[in-house]
């Protein structure tokens, strides 16, 4: 039976999916009963995700003993490692990547974090995992840092469907989404068939509340008290603000007129930090047509427990949400420094994750021996 939650969650145009990836859970068949019962449409991985994956080594032995066989160095081994997770979850979710005309049934698969900052090797490594992969239901994960945009853009020219991570201000945003129209275009003069190329922005939510609570406790007047836990929907409801607009205008329209796909918002980092606010917050609080959700599995049970599912939570909140980020503002929480600080220690931590996998790859390898 299907959850009746997550269905009306699906119905009021969210698609559900899954922040997480592990060789067990496609073995035991929790990715198929996740599936089958909560409505999840999607996967997203990432560093963090696989070094908890690998490290716990649950299904990964008989691999591990294979590669090291193989002689690749550890880096390649762990892409192994993982892209194999992520091409049998895009296996799983053909059915889903037909019904859905392609939109969904993906899984991604995130290029190094080391090479965050360097436009030319992030390019050429997507195009890399894109080939190991081999599924047309994969993406590819580049981070949205300044060198990243020539990355993404460059991908999309190149035919790879990407998933734009660690996304955390407006005006980053709409650079995003500027790379994934330029990227468009040069697809559409090389002759790529543009209807194959998807992409999502995947919009950090909750660490910006994260970073600007704390902040407003310490002011500790009515107004910032008042503020606490509002700041990261509002980025978010401006950011499918922004999506509205930038594919309603002249430019988009001439590549959707051309077969191409709308980037859709993606609404990641949706687990509640605080527990003193509800555990569906940034799920119930960002509902509207043509947008993703990747929610770890906790934050994916509770709403099917208890979440609400209204049609729309997000369209009728733009000045709300202005007028609350300037609150912020006003108070002497500068928007841009945060979210400028949020993007560096995202990369530092995934990068730091990115080293723990790669320290128990080169662990398993060795015993392997």
């Amino acid at each position: 039976m299907t959850n009746t939650r997550t269905a009306a969650l699906s119905q009021a145009g969210v698609s559900i999916w899954l922040d997480d990836l592990s060789r067990e859970r496609l073995d035991s068949g929790s990715l198929s009963e996740l599936v089958g019962s909560l409505n999840v449409v999607g996967v997203t991985t990432n560093p963090t995700i696989f070094a908890g994956a690998i490290g716990a080594g649950q299904g990964y032995q008989e691999r591990i003993r294979e590669l090291a066989g193989e002689g690749l160095s550890v880096e390649d081994a762990a892409f192994a490692l993982m892209s194999a997770d992520v091409r049998d979850a895009c296996d799983l979710l053909t059915d889903t990547f037909h019904v859905s005309n392609q939109q969904d049934g993906r899984v991604s698969l995130e290029v190094s974090p080391d090479i965050a900052h360097d436009s030319a090797a992030t390019t050429a490594q997507a195009q890399q995992l894109w080939q190991q992969v081999a599924r047309p239901n994969a993406m590819i994960k580049i981070p949205a840092t300044e060198a990243g945009l020539d990355a993404i853009a460059d991908s999309i020219a190149a035919g790879i469907s990407v998933n734009v991570t660690l996304i955390f201000s407006l005006a980053r945003y709409r650079q995003v989404i500027n790379a994934y129209l330029s990227g468009l275009e040069r697809a559409r003069q090389a002759g790529h068939d543009l209807r194959t190329i998807h992409s999502v922005a995947s919009f950090f939510v909750s660490r910006l509340d994260s970073a600007i609570d704390p902040r407003l406790s310490e002011i500790g007047t009515e107004e910032a008290l008042s503020l606490r836990g509002k700041a990261g929907l509002a980025n978010a409801r401006l950011a499918y603000e922004v999506f509205e607009q930038t594919f309603s205008s002249e430019r988009a329209q001439l590549l959707l007129a051309a077969g191409a796909n709308v980037q859709r918002p993606l609404w990641a980092s949706t687990g509640v930090k605080d527990p003193a606010y509800p555990d569906t917050l940034y799920v119930s609080g960002l509902v509207a047509a043509q947008v993703v959700n990747t929610m770890p599995e906790a934050t994916l049970l509770a709403f099917a427990d208890h979440g609400d599912a209204p049609n729309d939570t997000i369209t009728a909140e733009y000045r709300e949400s202005d007028q609350i980020l300037n609150a912020v503002d006003a108070l002497g929480i500068d928007y841009g420094q945060t979210t400028e600080q949020l993007e560096r220690e995202a990369v530092q931590k995934f990068q730091a994750s990115w080293h723990e996998l790669l320290d128990k790859v080169r662990a398993a390898l060795g015993e392997a021996h």
